[in-house]
């Protein structure tokens, strides 16, 4: 049968509706998941077209996955996040929801908190367990949506569930009932989908999940979650692994539109960022990250990573305010206690900075040549050197004029007398034994010397 695709607009052959696979056995993909080996990835050289949506955008899981894995945050705390994701999102919403928890009193405490603020965006919504008591909670909240998990991979249905696939299918599909009949919006958060049996298992729970959206009149968000971080961004790679083919085919085979599609990663292979972005370009409105990439294990998609692949890929930060990144680094330093390692990129302490003495001369004619770009502008973080060992004249130059902010005809070059005399004492310091770079105080505390408090005095 032939019909018009409401997606492409072209006459295709209707599509084959994929029935679940009831397996009396587990399908491990043991031959990708030998778990004595590194995963690996298998390719089958099918293509799938890129199909970026007309709208793209980022949600938020901080609050809860992020905060699994460190120490709770304060009510205060919390709340203070909230506000600078708002910030950060811009008028437009490009952040657009944040999940929040509500067991405890404080975390219902911290939920009401961000509601009395009556911030548009992000959307305050939740994740709870898939119970009717839940639902209720959620809905005398006055929250419109919610996430529950149906893990969809034969390790969590078979080994942790100790379930047929029918039966897990028929608990969730239950448990979808209950939120509608509650009047909530499920999130479904389908864990472990790169090691799932997409067209056995995951495309016909979808497409019953779809129909019974329709029956409902309420719509359900479908979380494609890569748990494990095990998924890969290359074109012609195999199922499982694949997200372009995860994303197509979500759409393609069980309906999906696009902003009912979001894409949730860790980056056990490093992999996160590039996943996410893949996701975008296939076909999901959104991406859901944590703040700094704090979560489970090696962490989730940094949401300020993908502030910066969002303006990549559109041209325009379309209303986000990125000095905000800076903000939000410094409150978990100062305020949080969080160590940020520091060559994480756009937040770590030496991500703009260098201690090369050739990088800095690069610098100290053009930082451009050694930038990636305006940090200052974009992220109110300038261009920064260290001195210590190998820094030279023209970083110590370099370093002087940013920390006294000298300009014009005020700057210091490498031929100044100044930057030549504390070369000598860095020289020297170093030759008496010293390894660790040299702090600010150090360094201001020399130059009030040898200028005779003309600097720093």
């Amino acid at each position: 049968m032939l019909e018009i695709s409401k997606k492409t607009n072209l006459l295709e052959q209707s599509m084959y509706k994929y029935s679940l696979q009831d397996v009396a056995e587990p399908n491990l993909y043991r031959d990708l998941y030998s778990y004595d080996d590194i995963p690996k990835v298998a390719f089958n050289h099918r293509r799938v077209p890129m199909s970026m949506p007309k709208e793209i955008w980022i949600t938020d899981t901080s609050l809860r996955d992020g905060q699994q894995s460190v120490e709770p945050y304060t009510v205060d705390q919390i709340v203070q996040l909230y506000k600078y994701m708002s910030k950060l999102g811009g008028p437009f919403g490009i952040i657009r929801q944040t999940e929040f928890f509500v067991y405890s009193k404080k975390d219902r405490e911290a939920l009401l908190k961000c509601q009395e603020l009556g911030l548009k965006f992000p959307e305050i919504t939740t994740w709870i367990r898939a119970n009717k008591e839940d639902f209720k909670l959620v809905r005398d909240l006055g929250i419109r949506e919610t996430g529950i998990l149906v893990s969809c991979s034969d390790y969590h249905i078979f080994k942790k569930l100790k379930m047929t696939r029918r039966q897990a299918l028929d608990t969730y599909l239950a448990a979808v009932s209950e939120a509608f009949e509650a009047g909530v919006m499920p999130r479904c958060h389908l864990e472990d989908i790169t090691r799932a049996d997409f067209y056995g298992f995951v495309v016909p729970f979808v497409n019953e999940l779809m129909n019974m959206s329709k029956e409902a009149g309420i719509p359900v968000r479908i979380r494609a979650c890569d748990t494990m971080g095990y998924g890969v961004p290359y074109s012609e790679v195999a199922l499982p692994r694949s997200v372009p083919g995860i994303i197509y085919g979500l759409q393609h085979y069980s309906d999906v539109p696009s902003e009912m599609l979001e894409w949730h990663g860790h980056n056990d292979f490093y992999k996160s960022v590039a996943n996410a972005s893949t996701a975008w370009l296939y076909g999901a409105s959104a991406v859901n990250c944590s703040l700094l990439g704090i979560g489970e294990r090696t962490g989730n998609i940094p949401l300020e990573a993908m502030v910066m692949e969002y303006a990549s890929l559109r041209g325009s930060f379309d209303g986000m305010d990125p000095t905000v990144i800076t903000e939000i680094a410094e409150f978990f330093k100062k305020d949080m206690g969080y160590t940020i390692p520091p060559m994480t990129p756009f937040v770590g302490r030496n991500f703009n900075v260098t201690r090369a003495g050739i990088h800095a001369d690069g610098l100290l004619k053009d930082e451009e040549i050694y930038n990636i770009f305006n940090t200052d502008k974009i992220l109110n973080r300038p261009v920064s050197v260290l001195l210590g060992k190998a820094s030279g004249l023209a970083g110590i130059a370099y370093w002087i004029n940013q920390n006294y902010n000298l300009k014009g005809d005020n700057t210091v070059d490498k031929r100044s007398e100044l930057v030549i005399k504390l070369k000598e004492w860095i020289d020297k310091e170093y030759e008496d034994g010293r390894q660790t770079t040299l702090s600010n105080d150090e360094l201001e505390e020399k130059i009030a010397e040898l200028s005779n408090g003309k600097l720093g005095g």
